[in-house]
């Protein structure tokens, strides 16, 4: 009778890599727990690589996932310790024990495993220990140069996460225990004397300074970020004189400004109606040059036009060439001169008050 597959077994006859495999000794064998601890994480790759999942080994072997993964990956590690020229102590220590010691040890290159497997099993250290290897050589090796009196050993690596950390510490008693700690695992004499002057430091009552803390900011609103505006002039100006100020573009995030024009630039808020224009120039003049306003009191004024928009519309002001001069109007009909711009806004300065408000109340109140 035929034996129809299981869902957890793969279709033999669609896994041509397992053709090579003889899947039934390796599953036997991982029952029964035959071998090294390094087999079972070749055997586990074999049947993977076959196309069995992790639960289908699981289920067969008795093999978790979570220990499926940490054999493979701990014998492949292995295998670069062996392909790097580890020593035979190491590689008999490694063959019987430490699956969970060499996952550590993944993200190093071949050399430094080959370093720091030596260095762990030299120290009989645990796999959390060898975690903190691994981060401080990866760390040290991505240094240009290397710290003053450390080396790449090991053992320095992780002294001198120690040290660095020591030295940013304030309270004598903390500085102390990471002082100790990088003693202990410091493997050059050179290291050791960089770690020992902290302890000359510390009982002549020296404090390590900390770094201030940066003055960090963060724009939240676009009208904490003004926008810089090319300043045309003055009135009486030309049609020319509008047309030689060239087009500005901002570049983001913080609205920077290149450009070789030699005008003079004004900072608007960033306000919607400033940042919504596209073609935007800055005239200066007086108030009482602006249509239909009559004041007793004229003051400098800035306005802002857009030179992008030149289609007449009854609810906005322009700027003209009116007989080669620029005027600001407003046209209840569409006009015959030519339109060069849209008035977006007219930005009056701010009132001074004086200091001594009991002079002029009228200040206060208007």
């Amino acid at each position: 009778m035929t034996e129809t597959p299981s869902a957890d077994t793969p279709d033999r006859s669609l896994q041509p890599e397992s053709a090579n495999v003889n899947v039934e000794d390796l599953l036997f064998s991982l029952r029964r727990k035959e071998g090294t601890w390094v087999d079972w994480g070749h055997a586990c790759a074999k049947l993977q690589k076959a196309g069995y999942s992790t639960q289908a080994i699981f289920e067969a072997t008795g093999f978790e996932p979570i220990h499926q993964n940490q054999v493979i990956v701990g014998s492949q590690v292995y295998t670069s310790l062996v392909n790097g020229g580890a020593v035979e102590e190491v590689r008999s220590h490694y063959s019987r024990t430490g699956s969970d010691i060499l996952y550590e040890l993944r993200i190093l290159t071949e050399p430094e495993r080959v370093a720091a497997a030596d260095f762990i099993r030299s120290r009989n250290l645990d796999a959390d220990v060898a975690r903190e290897v691994a981060k401080d050589v990866k760390e040290l090796s991505r240094m240009r140069t290397l710290p003053q009196g450390f080396t790449d050993h090991p053992g320095d690596a992780v002294a001198y996460q120690y040290w660095r950390r020591a030295k940013q510490l304030s309270n004598l008693q903390e500085r102390s225990r990471f002082i100790a700690r990088g003693l202990m695992f410091a493997h050059s004499q050179s290291a050791r004397n960089q770690i020992e002057q902290m302890l000359t430091e510390g009982v002549a009552g020296a404090t390590p300074r900390r770094a201030p803390t940066l003055p960090l900011y963060r724009l939240d609103e676009d009208e904490q970020l003004p926008r810089t505006i090319p300043v045309a002039g003055a009135l009486p100006l030309t049609p020319a004189d509008l047309q030689l100020v060239p087009p500005v573009e901002q570049i983001e995030p913080f609205r920077l400004v290149q450009t070789s024009w030699s005008g003079s630039w004004v900072s608007l808020p960033g306000w919607q109606v400033v940042l919504n224009a596209q073609d935007p120039v800055v005239i200066l003049c007086n108030s009482s040059q602006l249509p239909s306003q009559h004041t007793n009191k004229p003051e400098g004024i800035l306005v802002l036009i857009d030179r992008s928009r030149q289609e007449w519309n009854d609810s906005s002001y322009f700027i003209v060439d009116q007989s080669g001069e620029l005027q600001l109007h407003w046209f209840p009909d569409a006009p015959t001169v030519p339109i060069l711009g849209q008035i977006l806004l007219v930005l009056r300065p701010k009132k001074i008050v004086d200091e001594d408000m009991t002079k002029d109340l009228w200040q206060i109140e208007e």
